[in-house]
């Protein structure tokens, strides 16, 4: 009796049972690949054909990279070097890279002036896109654009200094008299920095020969990849600021302005951007003084700028639609004027809104400026598709050549997609 009585009473242990391990199917790599890669029948299947095609093209690719010939002077001595081997001919490569990121008529012994210039442009870049940094900074940003002018192009300093002296007065002309009156302004500016220009005009052409400090190269020996980057980062810069006016315009109770915006956008967008290339390579010309020669670099930039900028005012007007009634309503309350309102309150707002659209009209650009080769201006494709394809030595090399280019696009392109994901993660101050 005692020892039931002993038995029925119950224990509690002083001391926790240590944890069991857990099974081999829950933990480390097995665990991974049972959720991600074999989860169900179907992503298992999914799975073994993606592997299948992996290496596939592994395969493939791999021995053709490895394989690949450096130090042959044509794509025959490539062949003979392989004896029959699969491999690349990188020898085109090697030998062509100047071609490929300069053009062939850039004088060789300059090529530090681009490069200076695109190592600049890292440090006037800096203060824009990261906002953080000083502001005093952007007074470089400011002066790059006359600096890599006269760094890339050459001949007289005179010319950067003068276009430079020419916006300086009009932003002096504009910030004296747009506060009362933004037409009186605005009118005024354009007038000051044309009357500095026109005098430039006629003092630069007697003093070039004495203040030549760089040998002039023309737009037409312009070429490679440095003639997309040139136009790449021109036309961005420039078509920005253009839509945002486009998108406000677009907006605007003046029936003139939103209609006149109208009309740009809609016909701009109409329009293919080769056929926007060949009226600057034919018919822009007729709409400048007959003695004037407008340079075709120029004439590219403006038409290139033009139809960027209409898909960008969309891309902004989207955002501008997206914002509520009451953030207008605010700046109202607040006694704000329109200029104030859209610089302080709207458009900080609509621009954090537009910015995958933004990113995505700036990557189709710089993509889209390869289209120059058909009129004649030998970028990167250009060049591969023009002289270096026509010689004897290297017809025939396409994947190299083309691979090379992908990769040169793909590292800028995915540069500007990852730039723009961590501006998203850097404004998005919002409460969720």
């Amino acid at each position: 009796m005692a020892d039931t009585h002993a038995h029925s009473v119950a224990f509690a242990r002083k001391t926790q049972i240590p944890p069991s391990p857990p099974p081999a199917s829950e933990t480390g790599v097995i665990k991974w690949l049972r959720q991600n890669l074999f989860a169900t029948p179907a992503n298992s299947a999914l799975t073994l054909v993606a592997i299948w095609a992996i290496y596939s093209i592994l395969a493939g690719t791999v021995p053709w990279l490895l394989n690949g010939v450096w130090s042959t002077a044509s794509l025959s001595e490539c062949r003979d070097a392989l004896q029959g081997e699969v491999g690349a001919c990188f020898s085109v490569l090697s030998e062509r890279w100047n071609q490929l990121l300069y053009g062939f008529k850039y004088p060789s012994d300059q090529y530090w002036r681009p490069n200076l210039a695109f190592l600049l442009l890292f440090f006037a870049a800096a203060p824009v896109l990261f906002f953080d940094l000083p502001r005093k900074l952007l007074i470089f940003t400011g002066l790059y654009p006359f600096i890599a002018f006269w760094l890339i192009w050459g001949g007289s300093i005179l010319v950067p200094i003068v276009a430079l002296l020419g916006f300086v007065a009009g932003f002096v002309v504009f910030d004296r008299y747009g506060k009362q009156s933004f037409a009186t302004g605005f009118f005024g500016a354009i007038v000051a920095a044309f009357v500095i220009w026109t005098l430039g005009g006629i003092v630069i052409p007697d003093t070039a020969s004495e203040n030549a400090m760089l040998s002039q190269v023309p737009s037409r020996d312009l070429g490679g990849f440095m003639l997309n980057l040139m136009l790449g980062v021109t036309c961005v810069s420039l078509s920005l600021p253009l839509g945002i006016v486009l998108a406000l315009g677009r907006q605007s109770d003046m029936p003139l302005i939103k209609g006149i915006c109208v009309i740009f956008i809609e016909f701009i967008r109409g329009v293919p951007l080769i056929t926007l290339l060949f009226v600057a390579s034919v018919m822009l010309a007729y709409f400048f003084p007959p003695d004037s020669t407008v340079d075709l670099f120029l004439r590219v930039v403006i038409m290139i700028t033009m139809f960027s900028s209409a898909y960008i005012a969309e891309v902004i007007r989207g955002g501008l639609a997206a914002l509520p009634r009451g953030q207008y309503e605010a700046a109202d309350s607040l006694g704000l004027d329109y200029p104030q309102a859209m610089r302080l309150i709207i458009l900080p707002q609509a621009l954090k809104i537009s910015i995958p659209g933004i990113v995505n009209v700036a990557v189709g650009l710089f993509k889209d400026t390869t289209l120059v080769s058909v009129i004649s201006m030998f970028d990167l494709v250009g060049m591969i598709r023009g002289p270096i394809l026509a010689s004897t030595e290297w017809n025939g090399v396409y994947w190299e050549l083309f691979s090379f280019a992908a990769m040169l696009f793909f590292i800028v392109c995915y540069g500007i997609s990852k730039y723009s994901q961590w501006l998203e993660r850097r404004l998005a101050t919002d409460h969720r």
